[in-house]
């Protein structure tokens, strides 16, 4: 018990204070977690703390942060939003994605580990864009209405990522070794008896969040208690994530599609709110969880490597976002806003990191320089705002 308490207090402690700093520095919540976790990863290392297993743990604010996203994407919004969703969000995935993939098979890797690859450097940060924009007043600009278009695909592409990566698994591995820990509802399912069963718990999703949330909901208001209305809204994500589980998809995958389900329900600010403080807590542990597991000795031995490779990727994507903003007419001030803004990995990054590690994917070296690429090209990501706004404008 006496562990348990100093590990949350040595978490708690990290990021209440380092958090703020980075936050008056400019720098974000996110990186400000980061740099949490960097800081006490010796304490981890002496106290004997698996940081893998706290990272399985906290990835459940990455489920939550899904179910919010899927709740703010009522259909006639992203019916409005359809063509620079379509143009500028899509064009960046798939242009990046292929000219990560053609970079990583120029190097010597196979076309499935580089296309795994690029998947997780495609997307950007919507933590510390958004945030950034926010800060400096920008985001109804032009420039940042189409960072918004692109990051708000991004978050959508993960879900088919999720969907579609296990394909990739080395030696048909993927999805059953990612899911081998658990109980199983199709480990003994042939494979069409397997897609039943998953298009099947998919359309429970959608039925009873149609159907169901309403009356449950409204069951509950009459006791008048916050606690049970906030029990209730974390008893549905997280029985929607088992059951995703079960059928062995992504628990992602499911409370995405709940949340778009439940976009247009009248109880969607109060899901909202009662969701927002854990998803809020636990991602913050997994960036910190993130920032502990970074392996310093790997960057000191292949410094040159890894700085050229984040470098590398910084200027692909910027170069692939400039063309976009090119095409798409923007004005010359917001096509460096745009370039420059979203030319970083992005968190959903580590979440894919793990995903595809954890699903034979990617092997695990290739995985730990990717890891240092995505917090380094974070890492940068102020200077790269400083350098537009000091130099650009």
């Amino acid at each position: 018990m006496t562990s348990i308490l100093l590990l949350t207090f040595l978490f708690l402690v990290a990021g209440v204070v380092a958090v703020p700093l980075a936050t008056r520095a400019g720098l974000g919540s996110v990186l400000g977690y980061l740099i949490a976790g960097i800081v006490i990863s010796p304490a981890l290392h002496v106290l004997n703390v698996d940081v893998e297993q706290i990272q399985h743990f906290a990835e459940f604010g990455v489920v939550m942060m899904l179910f919010l996203v899927g709740l703010e994407l009522e259909p006639a919004k992203l019916w409005d939003m359809r063509g620079r969703l379509l143009g500028l969000g899509g064009g960046q995935v798939v242009l990046t994605m292929a000219a990560v993939m053609a970079a990583g098979i120029a190097l010597g890797l196979t076309w499935t580990v580089a296309l795994a690859a690029a998947a997780v450097l495609a997307l950007s940060s919507t933590a510390i864009v958004l945030q950034t924009l926010t800060e400096k007043g920008v985001l109804k600009s032009d420039g940042g209405q189409a960072s918004f278009a692109v990051l708000l695909t991004q978050d959508i592409a993960v879900i088919p990522m999720l969907a579609l990566l296990p394909l990739l698994a080395v030696s048909g591995a993927g999805a059953a070794d990612a899911h081998d820990a658990g109980l199983s509802l199709v480990a003994d399912l042939n494979g069409w008896q397997t897609a039943l069963a998953t298009v099947a718990a998919i359309a429970a999703v959608v039925i009873v969040g149609r159907t169901l949330t309403g009356p449950v909901f409204r069951f509950i208001a009459k006791a008048d208690l916050r606690e049970l209305f906030v029990a209730a809204a974390l008893m549905m994500v997280v029985g929607i994530a088992l059951l995703m589980s079960l059928v062995g998809l992504s628990p992602a995958l499911g409370t995405f599609i709940a949340g778009v389900v439940l976009a247009s329900s009248d109880y969607r600010h109060e899901l909202e709110s009662d969701i927002d403080p854990f998803r809020g807590l636990l991602l913050g542990l997994f960036f910190m969880s993130v920032g502990a597991g970074i392996n310093f000795v790997l960057l000191y031995d292949q410094f040159a490597l890894i700085i050229g490779l984040t470098l590398g990727l910084i200027a692909i994507k910027a170069a692939v976002l400039f063309g976009l903003a090119l095409v798409f007419r923007l004005r010359p001030t917001d096509r460096w806003l745009f370039s420059l803004g979203l030319a970083q990995a992005g968190e959903f990054g580590f979440v894919l990191l793990s995903f595809v590690v954890a699903g034979n994917i990617l092997p695990q070296a290739l995985a730990d320089q990717l890891l240092l690429v995505v917090a380094l090209s974070m890492l940068l990501t102020p200077g790269l705002f400083i350098f537009h706004d000091k130099v650009i404008l």
